[in-house]
C-alpha cells in the first residue's frame, strides 16, 4: 500500500478531490493516511478529519527555527507515518533541500498553468490567473509536476488544457482551471500509486 500525505495551507479542494477519487476507488493500491497543514485554522484540516483522515498542523508563522528546521519537523512526521508520496494541494510554504532531497520524485504539486508558463516565484493562485489574462494568453490551464528545488521547475507529469475567453477575468478562468486541477491531480497520483511514472533525466514517462 502506497501511503499518500496531502500538504495543503487552505481549503483543500483539490484535497477533497484527492479524497474523493479515493473513496471512488480510482486508486485502490494507495491511501492517503496524513494530511498537513502549516495553517492551523486551514478548512483542508476540517476535510480530513471529516473523511477519518489524520490531521497535522505545525504553524510556519511565528515557528521559533529557521526554515530548515521547521522542514526537518515535517520530514520526521512523514517519515514516522512511513510516507512515499507527498502531495502538495495549495501548499503556500516554499520548501527547503531538507524536505525536498529525500522526497525527491516522490512529491507532487499541481500548479494552474501550463509550466513552464506562468511559473516561479510568485506565481500561485489567483496572481497566476491575472498573469495570464492581462497577457492576453489564448490558452492556460493546469499542471501536475514533481518538486525539485528550482520552483515550479520540476519533470512534468501531465496537463490539462483551458481556453481563455476574450470576456474573461481571473475569477471565471480559476474556477475553469480548477475543474481540470480536480481531474488531472488523482490522474496522477494514480499513475505513481501503479508504478506507471518514470523520470528519466527532466522527463517524466508514463505507462498506460
Amino acid at each position: 500500500m502506497i501511503k499518500i500525505a496531502v500538504f495543503a495551507s487552505g481549503g483543500g479542494s483539490n484535497l477533497q478531490a484527492l479524497i474523493d477519487a479515493q473513496e471512488n476507488g480510482l486508486y485502490p493500491k494507495g491511501q492517503i493516511r496524513l494530511v498537513f497543514s502549516n495553517v492551523p485554522e486551514a478548512q483542508a484540516l476540517q476535510r480530513a478529519e471529516n473523511h477519518k483522515i489524520e490531521s497535522v498542523a505545525i504553524a510556519s508563522k511565528g515557528f521559533p527555527g529557521t526554515r530548515e528546521e521547521y522542514d526537518q519537523e515535517i520530514l520526521r512526521l512523514c517519515q514516522a507515518k512511513k510516507i512515499d508520496l507527498i502531495c502538495l494541494a495549495g501548499y503556500t510554504r516554499i520548501m527547503t533541500p531538507v524536505l525536498i532531497k529525500p522526497y525527491l520524485f516522490k512529491m507532487m504539486n499541481i500548479h494552474p498553468a501550463l509550466l513552464p508558463k506562468f511559473g516561479g516565484p510568485g506565481m500561485y493562485g489567483h496572481f497566476v490567473h491575472e498573469a495570464v489574462v492581462k497577457a492576453k494568453e489564448k490558452e492556460t490551464g493546469a499542471t501536475v509536476h514533481f518538486v525539485t528545488e528550482g520552483i515550479d521547475a520540476g519533470p512534468v507529469i501531465l496537463q490539462g488544457d483551458v481556453k481563455v475567453h476574450p470576456n474573461d477575468t481571473p475569477l471565471t478562468l480559476a474556477e475553469r482551471v480548477l475543474k481540470v486541477e480536480h481531474q488531472i491531480y488523482p490522474e496522477a497520483v494514480r499513475l505513481f500509486v501503479e508504478g506507471k511514472i518514470k523520470v528519466d533525466g527532466d522527463r517524466v514517462k508514463l505507462s498506460y
